[in-house]
């Protein structure tokens, strides 16, 4: 049970250093034990791995206590969420967003209109094993939209051999009358193996601190995912399917009616999400192909006040990603792959928030791997083809006209990691890389008002690909009962892209163009694990994570999180009597104020917010039964994340929340 919590608080800790240790106390560390990291492209254990890479796994983000997906997120070192309430959630990584960072799932690209403020990630955690984040641009192996980093879910994975599983999990939410309900079944033969798994969420409004409920941030999701894997000899296949079905309100009226209501009002969405992959490898002798085919087909509708959709997209996505690994040659490993998009944007609806198109997308890389004595390099180049074109929509000149685009973005970007033992306990590494994004298609075409954002936007065709450089540095120490890590970064943006007001006025908006102009970002994250002896039943662990975004002019870029510290004490003990496993946790999270905001943003002021938790196993018919207590925000502070888009509104951020949790697995 020591492995769920550190991930969490110490991000980029200790995962690199090997599973050499041979005490159970260091087998069920706090922190995360040596991991294959499946985002990067050799698929190293962490500790032989040149860039580091954050692997989480998922029952660490559950046992925070955490509505969803996207708010557990936030817990992680470098890591925020620009929150629409507690249905819509975006991931940011170290000051980038939207679709600056590339979502995989499945092992495929996930696309979903990443590009609007109030389009969450539609990703659900049931059937996930773990995910793993890069910080960082990963263009060379992800392409474009890569620039700020990936986050990668990884599936649950299947059964062992000739065996079966059943689990179940039911949460309920005190602060929001919700409730999620997870079920999954797996079961393995010699050589095919079969799992499914589904979920249903509900919550009424979410409540403020010492008041009342936040009207319309109710939602519904239905989650399901299933799987079908085969091996034998020299292959192995795995077929996925995974549907996800959000029904979610847009709070547009601020704090009004009060109600326990879980049925979204108007205005609201509804997301249909769908994603099917086929994952393949081929071995050979002494070299090996993997394939990975995608196709997820993403329909999103919005309502303003009746059941007629104003607004409905249906995006349509096919993708591959083919890789061969070349035989060895002594220490020197390499790798040559190709990947590539198909896209198709329609609308069906009576308005138009981006205009019907196509996008088409093309790429080659090679990279290698070299190891000599305590050494380790990485490097490799990538070259990249994206063409979009649209079509004409609307009268000339008018608000919903969308001129025919027809653009075509290249580029070549390159990267350089090295990893190296200072000394038997001190790992330090070094990556330098550079991305790219092309522009999307709101960017290049917005013209008229964005009902999510309350604002008249105008592309603009003319922009150009961000180009970013970013230099990365890790160092990290660990003996038995001390840990500490300390990563930095500077990261230069040519041509990035942003929102900016005018000040003119359309149809009683404020109006909103599409711009670029360079930047830099900047900082890091920092923190320790300290494991008493001979007081093992106790953890400390502590972390501080800090960035800085500004244009080349001084002016400050939107959407930088607060500085934060996060601190938790932990203790444990392994059996107590028919009580197992049973921990409890004292965390407590301190935001700064964020006094740099861009110039249509607002400064955000400090707050601390305590969290405890209370854990444990009790066996009933020799079967495990996990009982959680989570208390979030314990003592109901009333605040407002730099990062709420409900922030310009003065509507504070979630109150005190009581999470019960029964689960097990059989």
């Amino acid at each position: 049970m020591k492995k769920i919590v550190f991930p969490i608080l110490l991000g980029y800790s200790i995962m690199s250093f090997s599973q050499e240790a041979t005490q159970q106390q260091q087998k069920d560390s706090i922190h995360q034990m040596d991991e294959v990291i499946v985002s990067t492209a050799f698929n190293k254990l962490q500790s032989q791995n040149v860039m580091k890479v954050e692997h989480i796994k998922i029952n660490s983000i559950q046992q925070k206590g955490a509505i969803s997906l996207s708010e557990g997120l936030s817990k992680i070192p470098g890591v925020s969420v620009i929150s629409t309430g507690n249905s819509i959630g975006k991931p940011v990584i170290r000051g980038l967003s939207g679709n600056r960072v590339l979502v995989y799932s499945q092992g495929v690209r996930l696309e979903n209109q990443q590009f609007g403020e109030e389009h969450g990630l539609g990703l659900n955690d049931s059937g996930v094993d773990s995910f793993e984040v890069i910080k960082g641009p990963a263009s060379l192996l992800y392409g474009s939209d890569a620039l700020g980093g990936v986050l990668y879910f990884n599936p649950e994975k299947f059964a062992p051999q000739k065996s079966e599983a059943f689990s179940f999990k039911n949460t309920y939410f005190t602060n929001t009358s919700g409730n999620t309900t997870a079920i999954g079944y797996k079961v393995s033969g010699e050589d095919l193996q079969f799992s499914s798994n589904a979920s249903y969420s509900s919550h009424a409004d979410y409540k403020v601190a010492k008041g009342d409920r936040v009207t319309n941030t109710r939602y519904n999701e239905w989650d399901v995912k299933t799987g079908l894997g085969y091996s034998k000899n020299n292959f192995s296949t795995v077929l996925r399917y995974n549907i996800n079905l959000l029904n979610l309100g847009i709070p547009e009226n601020g704090i009004e009616e009060q109600t326990q209501s879980h049925k979204p009002d108007y205005p609201k969405q509804k997301v249909n999400s769908q994603i099917v992959s086929l994952n393949s490898v081929y071995s050979f002798s002494n070299s090996k192909i993997e394939a990975d085919l995608g196709y997820i087909d993403n329909q999103r509708s919005e309502f303003e006040d009746s059941p007629t959709a104003l607004l409905k997209m249906k995006l349509k996505t096919g993708n591959f990603n083919l890789k061969y690994y070349l035989p060895k040659k002594g220490k020197l490993e390499t790798i040559v792959g190709t990947q590539g998009m198909a896209q198709t944007n329609t609308n069906l609806g009576e308005e138009l928030l981006i205009p019907d198109a196509k996008t088409t997308d093309l790429g080659f890389f090679t990279t290698s791997y070299y190891s000599w004595n305590k050494h380790s390099l990485q490097a490799g180049v990538r070259w990249d083809h994206r063409k979009i074109t649209s079509q004409t929509a609307g009268q000339t000149g008018s608000e919903g006209y969308f001129e025919a685009l027809n653009r075509n973005f290249n580029s070549v970007n390159a990267s350089l990691g090295f990893k190296t033992k200072l000394k038997e306990k001190i790992i330090f590494r070094l990556n330098l890389a550079s991305g790219f994004r092309a522009p999307n298609l709101a960017e290049l075409t917005s013209n008229g008002v964005h009902e999510g954002s309350n604002r008249y936007e105008i592309g603009n065709n003319t922009l150009k690909s961000e180009q970013n450089f970013q230099t990365d540095f890790n160092v990290e120490y660990r003996n038995p009962h001390f840990e500490f890590f300390l990563n930095g970064f500077y990261n230069t943006i040519n041509n990035y892209i942003f929102i900016s007001p005018n000040g003119a006025i359309i149809d009683n908006n404020n109006v909103f163009i599409y711009t670029q102009a360079n930047a830099n970002l900047f900082g890091g994250e920092a923190g320790i694990h300290f494991h008493p002896h001979p007081i093992d039943w106790l953890h400390i662990t502590s972390s501080f994570e800090s960035v800085t975004g500004k244009q080349t002019n001084n002016q400050n870029i939107p959407l930088i999180p607060a500085n934060k510290w996060n601190t938790a004490f932990k203790t444990e003990f392994k059996n107590s009597h028919s009580f197992i496993d049973t921990f409890t946790s004292v965390e407590v999270e301190h935001v700064f104020n964020q006094n740099h905001p861009s110039v249509f943003e607002t400064k955000s002021v400090d707050y601390t917010l305590v969290n405890l938790l209370f854990s444990t196993k009790i066996k009933w018919r020799q079967t495990p039964i996990q009982l959680q207590l989570n208390a979030n925000n314990v003592l109901d502070k009333r605040y407002i994340s730099q990062l709420s888009r409900l922030k310009s509104d003065g509507i504070p951020n979630m109150g005190r929340n009581i999470v019960l949790s029964l689960s097990f697995s059989m």
